[in-house]
């Protein structure tokens, strides 16, 4: 799949064991998740497109680039997606933040929307999906679904540990966007969690049951 990056650098890897671990508190969750999201954030965004402007050193004046445009909005997906926006805002602090808001259906496990507030004008802006989990996809899907359907064209999507299923599907459903996986793990059991996952990455990032 030519859209997708799947991330094999040993420092993300280390922190994606880290998450996995049951004994990893809430504190220590939310910081690596954080931390994943930036690592891979930095990658994700290495294409921004830039402009020259004048800058003063203490030496001298020289031509030197900046990000050109309106520049980026992150969007991630309620609740658990909330955990990886401060990783992208340490990158880019002038980004503005969109939310998107989905619940599952227990029963078919598909997605439903209940809330989208996105920065405008959204289709001048580079869009960053954040989500912890791509497990089915149909959130993920619903998520590009809604964004493309107010005018957002630019589309990456951030995840830190995918199913192959939700990976295929989102894949299929959207392949001109860009997807970035910290992990592709084994499969989805019955109740559409991913093994071996590390739980419900919502949960674990605001610490409820």
């Amino acid at each position: 799949m030519e859209n997708v990056t799947v991330f094999e650098h040993p420092l993300i890897q280390h922190k994606i064991s880290r998450l996995r671990d049951k004994k990893t508190g809430t504190n220590e969750f939310r910081a690596l998740v954080e931390e994943i999201a930036m690592l891979m954030g930095f990658e994700a965004l290495s294409d921004l497109p830039t402009k020259l402007v004048e800058v003063e050193t203490p030496i001298e004046t020289c031509m030197t680039p900046v990000i050109a445009g309106r520049k980026l909005a992150v969007v991630p997906i309620l609740r658990a997606g909330l955990g990886m926006v401060e990783g992208i805002l340490d990158l880019v602090p002038t980004a503005k933040v969109g939310h998107i808001g989905l619940y599952r259906d227990e029963e078919t496990h598909e997605p439903h929307e209940y809330y989208c507030k996105l920065p405008s004008p959204i289709e001048e802006r580079t869009i960053v999906v954040t989500d912890p989990m791509l497990a089915t996809g149909g959130s993920a899907v619903s998520a590009v679904n809604f964004i493309k359907q107010h005018g957002g064209k630019k589309i990456k999507f951030l995840c830190i540990i995918a199913a192959p299923e939700g990976l295929k599907r989102l894949h299929e459903a959207h392949p001109d966007i860009q997807i970035y996986v910290g992990h592709v793990d084994r499969e989805l059991n019955d109740a559409a969690y991913i093994c071996p996952g590390l739980g419900d990455a919502g949960d674990r990032i605001f610490g409820t049951k």
